[in-house]
């Protein structure tokens, strides 16, 4: 590995290394880029330490020493180069640029670009020319049409995650305007809203007609986001070829795709300009998702298709990002990419729109026939016990979730992990703390 214009080595996080310094080189970026800790000079892997307390560290200073506020624009993850685990800090383009070190202010010591390798000071001309040109039309600076809203589903996915909002949340995570009024991200998040995502489904290639229209939304983004994964999952019948001792399970789309493809749509949309959510319609032949907005002003086809992050509702991102719906900043596009091709993609001076022609993906699952697991774990009478078999090891609530091919955590463990819990079928490893972090799952032994 080697330095690049999107790429930053350091040694180890030390009080002397302006970590800050370099973040806000990225976030004023057109395409942001990535800090790796416990990398040296000359691109060798040498580790890290206290490599939890670092990644905390790195969190605190970023979060505490950056306006505005980088919330949803960067992620902290531990990856193993060489065996050796290093500190991985993605840091995606902001969009309310020039961004700046608190210290600072927005002077030529406290903002920096990218240039090259390095992070370079800005001049006094480009902070003025790029303040000029902020983007100040955020989800956050508009108040919310309600005024008395709840908060129960936000509270129960951050519980689900082992994390427990405190009376301040609303002000944590960005979800009150500069008055202290709740804006329109709150109003998104909350139980009961305005916003409608529909699931349509039509008896041919045409919108001639209508067979189904659900109505997926009315309540808090991240409910709706799961509504609208189950209800897709139950949509993607699968057919079959027999061959000799084998069957090719065909689905009509690839689940795993389709999950990247269904977040990105509801998280990026632009419901400052248009106020109009996603929507998913199915064909006989293909399926539609179609999203308000553009490409990041500034951004390629090129450079959208490589991966490259400019969340265009960092608020959003952040929470989606803290109850696991979302992995990584920058990793949904590689996982779409990996099923299907550019072509599924048409841009247009207002929306975005994928059309995915059914069995399109780049290959098909081959499974065992009469006792193949999949047959097996479809079955409705057996779900539970095959999760049983699954845990026979301790299981973590991500690869369980995976395993049985389901995607909303809060469906999950409603259906399967509190009714086995309740029956004693399966246990905590962590039975004193019941949300620990790191709790896993196994099946009581017979």
């Amino acid at each position: 590995m080697i330095e690049t214009n999107r790429i930053e080595f350091k040694r180890e996080l030390t009080r002397e290394l302006d970590l800050e310094k370099e973040v806000v080189a990225f976030l004023n970026y057109r395409e942001g880029g990535i800090i790796y800790i416990g990398i040296d000079d000359a691109g060798k892997p040498v580790g890290v330490l206290d490599i939890d307390g670092d990644m905390l560290k790195v969190k605190d200073r970023i979060r505490m020493g950056i306006s505005p506020s980088p919330m949803g624009l960067f992620d902290v993850t531990i990856e193993r180069i060489d065996n050796v685990p290093v500190i991985k800090i993605f840091v995606a383009s902001g969009s309310e640029k020039p961004y700046y070190k608190n210290k600072y202010g927005l002077s030529e010591k406290g903002c920096f670009i990218r240039v090259g390798s390095a992070a370079e000071p800005m001049t006094q001309g480009q902070i003025e020319d790029l303040y000029a040109h902020r983007v100040r039309n955020s989800l956050r600076n508009i108040r919310s049409s309600r005024k008395n809203l709840t908060f129960r589903q936000l509270h129960i996915y951050y519980e689900s995650q082992g994390h427990k909002l405190n009376e301040h949340f609303m002000e944590n995570l960005d979800l009150l305007t500069d008055t202290g009024e709740p804006n329109y991200v709150a109003y998104l998040l909350a139980d009961e809203n305005s916003t409608s995502i529909k699931v349509a489904k039509y008896a041919g290639t045409d919108r001639d007609v209508l067979i189904a229209n659900n109505e997926l939304g009315y309540c808090s983004l991240l409910k709706a986001t799961d509504n609208v994964l189950d209800k897709l999952h139950v949509e993607n019948n699968v057919s079959s070829e027999i061959t000799y001792k084998r069957r090719i399970d065909s689905p009509l789309w690839d689940e795993r795709a389709m999950r990247e493809i269904v977040i990105n749509a509801i998280v990026h949309n632009d419901y400052y300009t248009n106020e109009v959510p996603p929507k998913f319609e199915i064909f006989s032949d293909r399926i539609e998702i179609t999203s308000a907005g553009r490409l990041p002003i500034g951004m390629s086809k090129e450079e959208f298709f490589s991966g490259i992050s400019s969340p265009r509702n960092k608020e959003l991102m952040r929470v989606f990002r803290d109850v696991d719906m979302v992995e990584s900043l920058g990793s949904g596009m590689k996982r779409i990419m990996e099923a299907y091709t550019k072509k599924i993609f048409v841009f247009m001076d207002n929306f975005i729109r994928l059309t995915i022609p059914f069995h399109s993906y780049k290959a098909s699952k081959i499974v065992q026939d009469k006792n193949s697991t999949s047959s097996h774990k479809n079955s409705t009478s057996s779900k539970k016990e095959f999760l049983l078999a699954y845990c026979v090891i301790p299981r973590t609530l991500a690869e369980m979730m995976h395993y049985m091919n389901m995607h909303s955590r809060y469906s999950f463990i409603s259906t399967y992990v509190n009714p086995l819990l309740k029956e004693g079928l399966l246990q905590y490893t962590i039975p004193e703390q019941p949300t620990h972090p790191k709790q896993q799952y196994i099946a009581k032994q017979k």
